[in-house]
């Protein structure tokens, strides 16, 4: 098949799982082209089958802002009339849905099926946002396939946009031998010079992450163990991170490395791993953690239970019960046994439920469906 990929570039759920997707696909014979503002940063190297189109947004002075949408669609034709696409597979429901809806207007009906994917944030905010609502409701009507990465972000659009079509649950995955907690690239000396625990949160920085929760979960954690804090990535929530360990005399014990490309190098290093968000429709972070064998305290939100097996590869706790998650911490650190336990329970969910070569197939069989059903 002649597959395009229309995602966002950027470090975030669905940019890695549009990416590691289209790789996938292209080691399995198929055309991928990916269509974005940037080359994806999971696009590492040249890759066989796979090519890169750059949406090129003009900035006229008649516009207040670039119509982003319009020069994605008219890309996707462009595409289009070079390779004959098989599929155009939307990451989120808009711009790029749509976008791609009207691409196949612009070509009177007779380009690729769409298929569009929901990640969460395009259904939990902005799906919820009234001017954007009916855009959403439109393409996902209009798609050709709909799936969803979780049970949870099904019903919720189901029950936010009265969707009756069917939304295929196809989960998120990941590339679990590149995900082994084998640590080559980082000592946890470098963090924990004094023998410390290591406390890692990744994430985007946005309010939902509730990330400065990850350091009041420190503050609490230290009054009975010694340990410190890794926090990667970077967004609006970072100033409000360091005033807040400032205010709790913690803030030797805050480690910022800002966002990293090589995710997998940290995620061995680091004894436990936080997700405190009030919002998650996976949990992507979470899965990468437990395939590294770094047990997770997380919120018990969203599609999380759907990840991360309370009890079993981490604990759960109400979005907010800062002290909940410290105390679960602090009993899995103070317990060896049962933290490597853990760890390895995650590992083998992983490798049992998550694997890229269990889930690529299913995607390229649900192209093949989409396209038989034409």
């Amino acid at each position: 098949m002649n597959i395009a990929m229309v995602c966002y570039p950027t470090h975030g759920g669905s940019g890695v799982v549009a990416t590691e997707l289209g790789i996938g696909l292209a080691r399995l014979g198929h055309k991928v082209h990916f269509i974005s503002y940037s080359s994806p940063f999971r696009l590492r190297d040249f890759q066989s089958n796979v090519y890169f189109h750059e949406v090129d947004v003009s900035a006229y002075p008649l516009f207040k802002y670039p119509p982003y949408d319009l020069s994605l669609a008219a890309k996707i034709v462009q595409v289009a009339h070079s390779t004959p696409l098989d599929i155009v597979h939307a990451h989120y429901a808009i711009p790029h849905a749509v976008s791609a809806y009207l691409a196949k207007q612009m070509m009177r009906g007779q380009g690729p099926r769409i298929v569009t994917t929901l990640h969460g944030t395009d259904i939990t905010l902005v799906g919820k946002d009234p001017s954007f609502y009916e855009a959403v409701k439109f393409s996902i009507e209009e798609s050709d396939g709909v799936t969803a990465v979780s049970s949870y972000l099904r019903r919720q659009t189901i029950d936010e946009f009265h969707i009756e079509r069917e939304i295929r649950v196809l989960s998120n995955f990941i590339d679990t031998e590149r995900f082994n907690g084998v640590v080559t690239r980082c000592s946890k000396n470098q963090f924990a010079p004094n023998g410390e625990f290591l406390l890692m949160h990744t994430s985007n920085f946005r309010p939902v992450k509730r990330m400065p929760d990850t350091i009041r979960i420190l503050e609490k954690i230290r009054k009975k163990v010694p340990a410190k804090l890794l926090l990667v990535g970077d967004g609006p929530d970072r100033q409000t991170a360091v005033d807040l360990a400032r205010k709790l005399d913690v803030q030797e014990h805050v480690i910022y490395l800002g966002t990293q490309d090589y995710i997998e190098n940290l995620l061995g290093c680091a004894d436990l791993f936080l997700l405190p968000s009030e919002e998650e429709s996976f949990g992507l972070a979470a899965l990468e953690a437990m395939s590294s064998r770094t047990p997770v305290i997380a919120s018990d939100i969203g599609g999380l239970p759907e990840v991360v097996e309370n009890g079993k590869t981490g604990f759960l706790l109400p979005a907010g019960d800062i002290d909940g998650m410290a105390q679960a911490a602090i009993r899995l650190l103070m317990n060896p046994a049962q933290l490597r336990e853990f760890g390895e329970n995650g590992r083998k969910a992983a490798l049992e439920y998550f694997e890229q070569d269990l889930i690529i197939p299913q995607y390229e069989s649900y192209y093949q469906e989409i396209l038989g059903s034409s």
